[in-house]
């Protein structure tokens, strides 16, 4: 939301009207939830390629002598071994070990870093790393309004891309960005995602999104490029098996509690904000293990949603954190947390309680899917 209680708007609004997209309000974004079919924007995805309006991320940047330290010490990761060119997934937690946000960390430059948080969790964020950052030698600065952000995701994405730019996309590794002029406009192309394709992110000027919006679209005429909306986004991180803040990740919970502990590095030089909590959290979780996320599949039609407990024998085992048709799988699917006794794929007698009603459920391990590479 604006100072002033209204939606935010993205460089792209005008044009996703024109496109006919229903919109929705996410997280004080007036976002395009559609353009037509959600289930044809999700398969075109995974067979063609996507095109995605994410510039409702927020982007805060980090600079200086102590950047690299100020960020170790800020969030969970080790993010001064992140060499230049490369990115990072990783947490920034309470002193309690409850996670804030989950992160994407790019180093652009030896003393520069860009910090990609959740639309939702910008402010919370930026709030955050400017108080940690008393007492090191950086500067913490709120880029939001300083870049648009266009995804280009699906199994032809590469060849899209290379239409347009001269950037080295097949030596750009998987969660790595360089520099580069795509359809004439500066960009930092970024390898990354969240839909379980390969695809790319494209940090550019506000100003330049319409136009670098339509060449892709020219560029990706032939080959069966759509605009997608945050519904088929969902769903196919949801087949992906990626966790969502507010959903798989809350301040209820650590790391460890949500099966992420391996974002979590010991050791690494210094403390860090939480590393206490999070230190008992580990040990909790090996003396007593938590409960356990894990994917679901209907063998009926009736589609589960979050909130939904999860039961065995007439008892509560856990509770259903992202519920969704699935395009590719043509059944509804969930993901849950399980109490570890039924967390094995395959476990049998598993139900989920919709309405009262105990629908049965096959336990799977995720991802739901995974791309041939």
């Amino acid at each position: 939301m604006s100072s002033t209680g209204e939606l935010r708007h993205t460089a792209l609004d005008a044009l996703h009207r024109s496109l006919g997209a229903t919109m929705t309000d996410f997280a004080g974004w007036d976002m395009p939830l559609r353009y037509g079919s959600e289930r044809d924007e999700h398969i075109a995805v995974r067979t063609k390629a996507g095109l995605f309006d994410l510039s409702h991320m927020g982007e805060i940047t980090v600079t200086g002598p102590q950047a690299a330290a100020l960020l170790d010490f800020a969030l969970v990761g080790n993010i001064g071994g992140v060499k230049p060119g490369r990115a990072r997934y990783t947490m920034i937690c309470r002193a309690d070990g409850g996670i804030l946000d989950d992160l994407i960390v790019y180093r652009l430059g030896e003393t520069e870093y860009m910090v990609v948080a959740n639309a939702s969790n910008a402010q919370v964020v930026l709030d955050a790393l400017t108080e940690r950052a008393a007492g090191f030698d950086a500067e913490v600065r709120d880029d939001r309004d300083a870049y648009a952000l266009l995804a280009v995701q699906g199994p032809r994405s590469p060849g899209i891309l290379k239409s347009l730019t001269d950037a080295d996309l097949d030596g750009l590794k998987y969660y790595a960005g360089l520099p580069g002029t795509v359809a004439g406009v500066p960009a930092l192309i970024a390898r990354t995602g969240y839909t379980g394709e390969d695809g790319f992110e494209l940090f550019v000027k506000p100003e330049h999104a319409v136009e670098l919006w339509q060449a892709l679209t020219k560029a990706g005429e032939g080959v069966g490029l759509v605009p997608c909306g945050l519904s088929c986004r969902d769903t196919l991180r949801l087949e992906a098996g990626m966790p969502l803040y507010g959903h798989e990740l809350t301040t209820s919970l650590t790391p460890f509690d949500a099966g992420l502990g391996r974002v979590v590095k010991f050791e690494k030089e210094g403390d860090f904000v939480g590393r206490e909590a999070l230190r008992e959290a580990a040990a909790r979780a090996e003396q007593n293990p938590p409960r356990v996320l894990v994917g679901l599949i209907a063998e009926g039609r009736r589609v589960p949603r979050a909130g939904y407990t999860v039961v065995a024998g007439g008892e509560v085992i856990g509770e259903v954190t992202s519920g969704a048709p699935s395009p590719t799988l043509g059944k509804p699917i969930a993901i849950a947390y399980v109490d570890p006794a039924h967390a094995a794929p395959g476990t049998s007698g598993v139900g989920v309680d919709i309405r009262g009603s105990h629908e049965p459920y096959e336990v799977v391990a995720l991802p739901f899917y995974k791309r041939q590479k």
